[in-house]
């Protein structure tokens, strides 16, 4: 009988037991379920508009000359990580974590980099720097009176509402638009060059999926007691109040608290009133966001150097003010500047979508590296192989050549010591490449971490206004190629028909370079980017100009990323080099750049040079003048139309005469 009982007892509790588990089963199951709903379900009717939230993944396509320009598509598009991997990224052994702290104590004895740059007292301070410039702020207001920070909540129904537009990082679709909803949705792509009627419609604590790849948590990090605190600096100019809120409260909700030092907006003389007295009424209730308001227009550069001077962390790191971080982005960041004070650190740059809000990421293996063309442009490059085979695991750190620049963080002391950015630069443009260029070659490094996401709206067009009849792009380039480049320099001066203008006195800078005992540039291309083509290699190099039909029309073609695939014109030769700047290699190619001169026999293309010869190889002959294709033996040829050119069998026809500017054959 006892036996009886027993086994009716076992019986019960498993039934309880196995009742308890399918509970569970079922609420998981409903909620992935709620996640996954079709579109049908997912529809929201706000000012006469049908909203839907599109559940497939799509690649977006961004035209745009910008120096940050977008990076390039990233094909391995995923689903979220489920809460309970995002919960394993951050629990490594304990045994090893302790282990490894140790080493790291050990290490921090000996190493006295940073207490060395902190003492070093001929480091000239970013306030002294704004000081010489002349460059005014307004005194920052008090705005935490009486206030505490409250829980992250949605700003309308304060309680996490996982299916409200935009959640998780999905797309904000507007069908049947009133007339009423378009216009507005054209007065903030006005405004903006985005879509600010959706982004206003988004949460401004959205929450997004985890985006990191499975093996970040395979890494492990220095504690949090022994990562240095960092100033979050922002500088915006009329930016929209949600994706600048959105960009701040991104922040403050995925990082840890006692990481983020402060934020710190730099206001760059705005005049619309939604950033002005509410904007500070609103962030009175955060105690680490602090303004700080300029009296008057100073730019992109000189607005974060006045975020610097004012930073009270140990580390800078700037974001733009359309931005929004991912889980996990800062600890990545803020370990490796710990490790050693001369990384500098970027995120992988996530596109959110200017037009839906959708965030977009892919996996660590198809993230791209940074570089520059000879006209001083950043552009994107796949990693190359001896970088892949250089580190361990597709999570590890990645060393770049260059940085995009709007995102990255900093040791303080370092970017003292580097000299900040060039106080000569005006407004924008080639302060990305001047401090890549010098971590590289005055000790540093700088790397693209794979376990760091920061999303990032990028912009077709600029929406804001500067002064007419200044080339400030082209005046810190210039600076930029004077002091850094040495004899390399004239491949940029070339570019633009060597009329450098005023760009100012780049004494100190030299002075700067002398004082830190920096490598030359000859070493940074031969050690830290190999890949990039040296225009000395060259066997001609300059406009390429038709004989036929008055001699007046050349060869004229953006070389882009946003050109490949499209014919090379034919314009009027105008000696201002860009367009009409074109280089034939040792090899047959005739390119700028990365781009090459491609024929398949469907027309002369601009195509990316991939060194195979194949389409891409072409031969001049000086006293023919004729440009000869290699596969097709057929000859170059204007049409006379004068507006494109076409490949034809070879003959004496004045249109197949070229005149190849500075053309040196290669002795045999």
């Amino acid at each position: 009988m006892a036996i009886f009982r027993r086994r009716s007892l076992c019986k019960i509790l498993l039934a309880l037991f196995a009742a308890w588990l399918a509970i569970v089963v079922i609420l998981t199951f409903r909620e992935k379920l709620t996640l996954g709903s079709s579109e049908s379900g997912d529809a929201f009717v706000v000012d006469g508009a049908n909203v839907m939230k599109r559940r497939e993944r799509e690649e977006i396509s961004v035209n745009s000359d910008d120096a940050r320009q977008i990076p390039p598509k990233n094909p391995d598009f995923r689903p979220s990580v489920s809460s309970k991997e995002v919960h394993q990224v951050e629990a490594p052994a304990m045994q090893e974590v302790v282990q490894h702290n140790m080493q790291y104590e050990q290490i921090g004895q000996k190493d006295l980099r940073y207490k060395s740059l902190k003492e070093d007292k001929t480091i000239e301070r970013v306030g002294d720097v704004l000081k010489k410039a002349g460059i005014q702020q307004e005194e920052e207001k008090d705005l935490h009176v009486g206030r505490v920070l409250h829980l992250p909540l949605d700003s309308t129904t304060k309680k996490y509402n996982q299916s409200a537009p935009g959640e998780m990082g999905l797309p904000v679709m507007l069908k049947n638009m009133s007339t009423d909803v378009k216009k507005k949705v054209e007065d903030g792509q006005k405004k903006n060059s985005f879509n600010q009627y959706v982004s206003d419609m988004i949460s401004l604590h959205r929450r997004l999926p985890d985006v990191r790849d499975p093996e970040c948590k395979e890494q492990q990090y220095l504690p949090l007691s022994a990562l240095p605190d960092t100033s979050v600096i922002v500088c915006f100019h009329n930016e929209a109040w949600s994706t600048l809120l959105r960009t701040v409260h991104s922040v403050l909700d995925r990082s840890p608290p006692a990481l983020v030092h402060e934020i710190i907006l730099v206001d760059d003389f705005s005049d619309m009133d939604h950033v002005k007295k509410p904007l500070d009424d609103y962030l009175s209730q955060y105690e680490k966001v602090r303004v700080i308001r300029l009296k008057q227009r100073e730019g992109l550069i000189r607005a974060r150097l006045i975020g610097a001077a004012n930073a009270k962390g140990a580390v800078l790191t700037y974001l733009d003010s359309h931005c929004e971080c991912a889980e996990g982005w800062l600890v990545p960041l803020l370990d490796r500047i710990a490790r050693n004070v001369t990384t500098v650190v970027c995120p992988v740059i996530d596109v959110i979508g200017d037009d839906d809000l959708e965030y977009h990421h892919g996996r660590a293996a198809a993230i791209s590296i940074g570089g520059f063309d000879w006209n001083l442009q950043f552009n994107w490059h796949a990693i190359p192989e001896r970088e892949r085979k250089r580190r361990k695991s597709v999570v590890d750190p990645v060393q770049t050549p260059t940085m995009a620049g709007g995102l990255f963080s900093i040791d303080k002391y370092w970017f003292e010591k580097l000299g900040t950015y060039d106080p000569g630069f005006d407004i924008w443009g080639g302060e990305n490449l001047e401090i890549s260029f010098k971590t590289w070659m005055c000790g540093g490094v700088l790397e693209i971490i794979p376990c760091s996401h920061v999303g990032h709206i990028f912009r077709k067009r600029s929406p804001y206004k500067w002064r007419k009849g200044a080339n400030v792009l082209k005046k810190n380039s210039v600076r930029l190629a004077e002091v850094w480049l040495d004899d390399y320099k004239k491949h940029y001066f070339e570019r633009i028909n060597n009329d450098k203008g005023d760009y100012g006195d780049v004494s100190a800078r030299r002075q700067l370079r002398e004082r830190l005992q920096c490598k030359s540039f000859s070493w940074y291309l031969k050690n830290v980017f190999p890949e990039q083509f040296i225009p000395d290699d060259a066997i001609a190099s300059g406009e390429i100009r038709n004989k036929g039909d008055g001699s007046g029309q050349c060869l004229d073609s953006a070389a882009n990323r946003q050109s490949h695939q499209k014919p090379v014109q034919i314009y009027p030769c105008h000696r201002q080099g860009g367009n009409q700047f074109w280089q034939m290699s040792k090899n047959g190619e005739i390119r700028r750049d990365d781009s090459c001169l491609d024929y398949s026999g469907q027309g002369v293309i601009i195509y990316p040079c991939h060194g195979q010869k194949g389409n891409q190889q072409w031969s001049y002959d000086p006293e023919k003048l004729a440009i000869f294709h290699m596969s097709s033996d057929k000859c170059m040829e204007m049409k006379s139309n004068h507006k494109e050119v076409t490949m034809t069998v070879c003959d004496k026809n004045p249109r197949q005469q070229w005149v190849v500017e500075n053309y040196k054959p290669v002795k045999s």
